[in-house]
């Protein structure tokens, strides 16, 4: 598995298909906002994803691999997305433009928060 803040969805195979999905963080990209073994509820549809959002997606160079990041810009009919930790860079600086499956709205466990979209 990737250094970075990969994620795993509860059911085991295949990707998430319901409009509101719960994903572990797994791995230290994403510190500060989010931990290894925070739980976020992820919502699929609704507002369009802008930059400064916390989103999941999937590298199209690495389709196995579901990763928390935040969303750049748009590039080439997807998104650039960076982890928050400037010390682990596993994201489109090494893999390219991702696909978004859907925004972190929330993290419920271990201390909940309603995440916005972040300025600048």
């Amino acid at each position: 598995m990737s250094s970075g803040a990969s994620a795993r969805p509860p059911a085991a195979g295949g990707r998430p298909a319901a409009p509101v999905f719960a994903v572990l963080v797994v791995g230290p990209s994403m510190v500060p906002t989010l931990r290894h073994g925070d739980a976020v509820l992820v919502r699929r549809g609704g507002r369009a994803v802008r930059a400064g959002d916390v989103v999941v997606g999937v590298f199209r160079t690495r389709p196995d691999l579901l990763v928390v990041k935040r969303a750049v810009r748009q590039r080439d009919g997807g998104w650039e997305l960076h982890g928050d930790n400037p010390l682990a860079t596993d994201d489109s600086r090494v893999h390219g433009v991702a696909d978004v499956l859907g925004r972190v709205v929330a993290r419920y466990w271990p201390r909940p928060t309603w995440f916005h979209r972040r300025a600048g």
